[in-house]
Formats: structure tokens, sequence, C-alpha cells
């Protein structure tokens, strides 16, 4: 089947510019009808699929990418923490700066290749990660 052979679709009539794939009527970038959203358009509007599905997709560089479509009426609100998951979530980062050897907020997330912080895993290093190298061109 030719990706150029048009679909008839319940929701917008025929559509001389689709074509089935995966089950979901597929158009190329920009040629979808307008009112879908993607994920991102969703965010933009404060809006999550809160279980619905995509009702069609959009497919662009050359089909090696795609973005599902959802119909705004499906969607549901998007929802917002708490002020105790906030905190919980603070507490959370606060740990992850925190570094084993010496006992300080080192002020950035310590990675957990090293379990510690950059100048304590590296203590011989004259040269601290923020500060530039003197004498480089």
């Amino acid at each position: 089947m030719s990706p150029r052979c048009g679909v008839m679709t319940q929701r917008w009539g025929w559509q001389p510019t689709a074509w089935m794939q995966d089950g979901l009527p597929t158009w190329r970038w920009r040629a979808a009808p307008p009112g879908l959203l993607t994920r991102r358009q969703m965010r933009e509007h404060g809006l999550a699929p809160g279980g619905a599905q995509p009702v069609a997709q959009i497919v662009c560089r050359g089909g090696r990418r795609r973005g599902l479509l959802y119909d705004p009426a499906d969607l549901a609100p998007k929802r917002v923490a708490t002020a105790a998951q906030l905190v919980a979530l603070g507490r959370a980062l606060a740990a992850r700066r925190w570094c084993s050897a010496c006992r300080r907020d080192v002020g950035y997330c310590i990675p957990t290749s090293l379990g510690e912080c950059i100048e304590c895993h590296y203590p011989t290093s004259s040269v601290r990660p923020n500060e530039p190298v003197r004498g480089a061109a």
C-alpha cells in the first residue's frame, strides 16, 4: 500500500494526504488537521493524557521521527504537586548534594558514579572543576 493513498476517517472524513500506520491515521509534518495536540503542546496548555489514547500521528525526517497527536476534548488537566510532595522533593534533592566523605553541601548533585564530591574524589588535582586553567590559550 502506498503511503499517499488517502484514508477515510470517522473524525475528519476523507483525508487524501493521510495513510494508516500502526493503526493510526498518519500525516506528514504540518499536514495534520488543526486542533490536535502533541505532548509538548499539551504541556504548554496545562493538560495531560489522563488515560486518553492518541487519535493520529505525524511523521517527519523521512519517517524516522513521529509525534503522537491527541484530541483536546479527551485530555485532563495536569495534576499539581501538593505542598508535602514539594517538601519531600526538596529534601531528596538536598540529599543528593550532600557529600558522604567531607560531610558538606557541595552545591551540585553528586555523580552517582563517584559517590562523593569531585574535590574528595580527585584530591590531588590542583584545578577546581569550575576554575579556568591558567596559561591556557
